[in-house]
């Protein structure tokens, strides 16, 4: 009975040794955090989605606490009303840039891109890109095996079934940059909004030239040049056999968009146009013809005097 009281006592004293051991361990090594950080952590959408550069959401609002301004400093997933509230907290101004969305620049479906060959690997575009480069010809568009789906935190892009790429809902996307990270063939880019959301682009990311572009995609640009020499604002460059759209200097003209032949580049979020109905050919005026004037007639009376 002894000896089971004597470890009952050995036990109980040293816990309470290694409990007070580490109490003093805690007080001496504690770390201090400033109770702003708490604040901001709270008003993050806490995806973890590593769009603002940073590890996560915790880091981000620690950084922020501890940057001298806000510049660098920006939320993909936050609203500009969320990051003028995270300024406010620490005390700094804040420039509200402008918001950005992914855009898939292929227009590779199945119907304009013929499947050439079976692809029987991992499912996973990394995987694919590194195999036999997809089933199609194109080796720059889309491999249609959804890992910018898989790394999306806010369910933005889901795979189109009937056309094999994917589709960005513009409403949830975040411009966090994870699906372009994930993309191995780099077609989806963060480009401007714009007002109403409208957005001029070149659908193609194809290096080829012009006649094995066309050969391996019906809408593939070409490089034939006829969409930079039609922009009035020189947004439009044509480099390595394609062209591409500044979203900076572009106005949304939409030029280009009639000049592509191959109608690679696309208007997204515009009211279709009006067409002008012909003008109808007026009747011509009947001609008339000059009327003579007539001699006058020569009286009975003057007629007798002769």
């Amino acid at each position: 009975m002894s000896f089971i009281l004597t470890a009952i006592l050995v036990l109980g004293l040293t816990g309470l040794v290694l409990g007070l051991v580490l109490y003093a361990v805690s007080r001496k090594f504690k770390v201090e955090v400033d109770p702003r950080v708490g604040q901001i952590a709270e008003l993050l959408p806490g995806a973890n989605c590593g769009g603002c550069g940073f590890p996560g959401c915790a880091a981000f609002a620690e950084a922020c606490v501890k940057s001298e301004s806000m510049d660098g400093l920006k939320c993909s997933a936050c609203k500009s009303e969320v990051m003028q509230q995270i300024a406010a907290i620490t005390g700094h101004a804040v420039e509200v840039g402008v918001e950005k969305v992914a855009v898939v620049r292929c227009a590779g479906s199945c119907a304009n891109r013929p499947s050439l060959r079976v692809y029987d690997g991992a499912k996973s575009c990394a995987a694919a890109a590194l195999m036999n480069g997809g089933a199609t010809g194109c080796f720059f568009g889309c491999l249609g095996c959804g890992d910018c789906v898989r790394v999306c935190k806010f369910e933005a892009i889901k795979m189109d079934p009937e056309t094999g790429l994917p589709v960005v809902d513009q409403d949830k996307c975040t411009a966090c940059g994870a699906c372009v990270k994930a993309c191995p063939r780099m077609i989806i880019e963060l480009r401007n909004k714009n007002k109403l959301d409208r957005r001029v682009y070149v659908s193609c990311v194809n290096k080829d030239k012009g006649p094995v572009a066309k050969k391996a995609c019906e809408v593939g640009c070409i490089g034939c040049g006829k969409c930079v020499k039609a922009c009035p604002f020189e947004a439009i460059t044509l480099e390595n056999n394609l062209a591409y759209i500044d979203f900076e200097k572009c106005r949304l003209c939409r030029k280009c968009v009639d000049e592509c032949p191959q109608h690679s580049i696309l208007a997204v979020n515009f009211p279709p146009k009006k067409e002008v109905a012909p003008a109808e050919p007026q009747a011509e005026a009947p001609v008339q013809t000059p009327i003579e004037p007539m001699a006058p007639e020569t009286s009975v009376e003057q007629k007798t005097a002769e």
